[in-house]
């Protein structure tokens, strides 16, 4: 029988305590957003902004040319999405082949796979640019899509293949006998019992993809089809020290991801946990 006790109410106000100290920054960035110019530098950072105003964001949307927040947030739903899908479809596909693979090869396949996940990206920067340039991949989302699935595809094939060595026979063995082929095994059986692998492999691909900085920058440089960190990038150096501005265009990038995150918690808090017994 549960007792409320006075160690219960310690952590209790030691959780509330930490989840204040969490909020702060998300307070500081809502709080400055909505400063008019005239309270920027005329009230305390911290202090709630006398007259709310929602003219930052306003101004957030009048980027031109590689400072368009607009287009810069249209490309990097397109990429995140299209890079999603790839590492979804590709990462479950190799990851039920070496975890049901009974050969030397598959094991041999999914350490050199674990060995790509340690090695940093960054190391194969400029190889990757000059083979990407000379396929004339280079300043298209199509070209960064097929990037970022490769880069990201050892983790996704880790991720289900932890999943698949917990997962049965049965269903497949039953589904073989009734007459299905393998195709129909994989998509219509194996992979709807993976969802919450889908929704790790998809939280986990898609913040990464979407925050990443570097890789556009090299990539998309000189294009039409900046993502929305690098649009941020030419947006911010041109507003200086307009902070109400700078931290709107902020919060417009944090709402696509966090209501990902929010509508896929569930499967990723379930899939999470299952790699853990893995």
């Amino acid at each position: 029988m549960f007792r409320y006790t006075k160690l219960t109410l310690l952590r209790e106000v030691l959780l509330w305590v930490l989840a204040a100290v969490f909020l702060l920054p998300f307070y500081f960035l809502i709080a400055t957003a909505l400063k008019p110019d005239s309270e920027i530098y005329t009230t305390s950072p911290v202090a709630w902004p006398k007259s709310p105003t929602l003219a930052s964001f306003g101004s957030a949307f009048t980027g031109q040319g590689n400072a368009n927040i607009v287009t810069g947030l249209i490309n990097s739903v397109i990429m995140t999405a299209g890079s999603i899908l790839g590492l979804v479809l590709l990462g479950a596909l190799t990851g039920y082949v070496l975890s049901r693979s009974t050969r030397r090869w598959s094991r041999g396949a999914y350490y050199l796979f674990l060995i790509a996940i340690v090695l940093p990206t960054q190391l194969g920067t400029v190889p990757l640019y000059i083979g990407a340039r000379t396929i004339g991949l280079t300043g298209t989302l199509w070209g960064m899509i097929i990037l970022y699935t490769g880069m990201l595809l050892p983790l996704s094939i880790f991720l289900y293949a932890g999943f698949f060595r917990q997962l049965g026979t049965e269903y497949e063995e039953a589904a073989a006998i009734d007459g299905a082929s393998k195709t129909q095994i994989f998509f219509s059986i194996v992979l709807p019992l993976m969802s919450p692998a889908t929704g790790t492999v998809a939280i986990l691909a898609g913040l990464i993809v979407w925050n990443d900085f570097f890789t556009a920058l090299i990539f998309l440089g000189g294009s039409q089809n900046q993502t929305l960190p690098v649009s941020m990038y030419y947006f911010i150096g041109s507003l200086v020290s307009k902070w109400n501005s700078i931290f709107a265009i902020v919060i417009i990038s944090m709402i696509p991801i966090l209501a990902f995150y929010l509508f896929a918690q569930k499967r990723f808090i379930q899939g999470f946990a299952g790699g853990l017994k893995g």
